[in-house]
């Protein structure tokens, strides 16, 4: 009997000796972590501020892919919410703040346990890289919180882990969709040609995009300061691709709706007319291009069609990168002139 007494004795003192300790925990808490992520600030952002998005990189569900996401009807921007249960309980996720590209706030509810406040901060890096931030934080806890918190071993200890794998699952699953792409030939068509003013230049391949990414804009730029209408996307024309020698001649155009006569040394205006074409879209990055062109000729001879010797060779850009940022949504049109 007595030993019984020594016992709950011991249990009491323990009882109590645990409720102090818990009692005396920090009324708050706040976990967080950054990575750097390879993809620019805006793409990262999109796919953060979409719930339809977070279950491919959800660290929890794959930890317990037995858990049940609902989505609820709105998933996107301020309003978007989703819901989710597993053994543990059910807990929702709302997003009641947001600066796009910039930063979202989201608020959190576990089973009955108190709301907390989801952060999420993006810095665009020169490189072109986003350091991406992501915090968890509650305050005026409960007892029962900080006592469920004690025994999990804290909140840092339960959360950190999920949010560095979760960052980086995020790195992965960003990254791959900026790779998908399609090529697609839609075969034979009439390019209307028109007027366009241009600038020309030659190099060696590895010379090629450097040298475009300064001329394009000086013909653009000289379009919008003279008050010249375009009359459509910019495009390439190709006049010599040489492999072999490692050698390219092109022009940066920019379609114009008449003739302009240019007062500009280096830009000048010429004239494609109309001509028979076979037609390749790409869908992707610019890294595709090599691929396109060589799906574009590979159509020709398995079609039995023949190329304009000195004929045109177009490459139109249909999106702007600087609003598009993703390279997955670049469309791209290749044009060759064919008998």
């Amino acid at each position: 009997m007595k030993i019984l007494k020594y016992i709950l004795l011991l249990l009491l003192v323990l009882i109590i000796g645990f409720s102090i300790y818990i009692a005396v925990q920090p009324n708050s808490f706040e976990v967080t972590r950054t990575r750097t992520i390879n993809a620019p600030q805006a793409v990262v952002y999109n796919n953060i501020i979409d719930f339809k998005n977070w279950e491919s990189w959800n660290s929890w569900v794959e930890a317990k892919p037995e858990t049940k996401i609902t989505l609820s009807e709105q998933t996107k921007g301020i309003g978007g919410a989703y819901s989710w249960e597993d053994e543990d309980g059910v807990g929702t996720m709302k997003t009641i703040d947001a600066k796009p590209n910039s930063s979202i706030t989201q608020e959190m509810q576990f089973a009955d346990f108190p709301t907390n406040e989801v952060t999420w901060n993006l810095e665009q890096n020169a490189s072109g890289t986003t350091d991406v931030t992501w915090s968890i934080s509650g305050k005026d806890l409960p007892f029962m919180f900080k006592a469920f918190s004690a025994v999990m071993g804290g909140m840092e200890k339960q959360i950190g882990p999920h949010y560095e794998r979760g960052l980086e699952m995020l790195d992965s699953v960003v990254q791959k969709e900026m790779k998908v792409y399609n090529v697609d030939v839609k075969g034979v068509t009439q390019h209307s040609g028109g007027y366009y003013l241009y600038n020309t230049t030659s190099c060696k391949f590895s010379e090629f995009e450097t040298k475009m990414k300064e001329m394009l804009p000086k013909v653009g730029a000289y379009a919008m300061t003279n008050n010249v209408t375009m009359a459509g996307p910019p495009f390439i024309l190709y006049y010599k691709w040489d492999e072999e020698n490692d050698a390219v001649i092109f022009s940066c155009c920019v379609p114009t709706n008449s003739k302009v006569i240019s007062v500009e040394e280096g830009i000048l205006t010429g004239q494609l007319e109309s001509f028979r074409a076979v037609k390749t879209v790409l869908k992707g990055d610019y890294n595709n291009l090599k691929e396109a062109w060589e799906t574009t000729m590979k159509y020709i001879t398995d079609n039995n069609l023949e190329m304009i010797e000195v004929g045109p060779m177009l490459e139109t850009y249909l999106t702007d990168p600087m609003s598009t940022p993703n390279p997955a949504d670049w469309v791209t049109e290749i044009y060759v002139a064919v008998k």
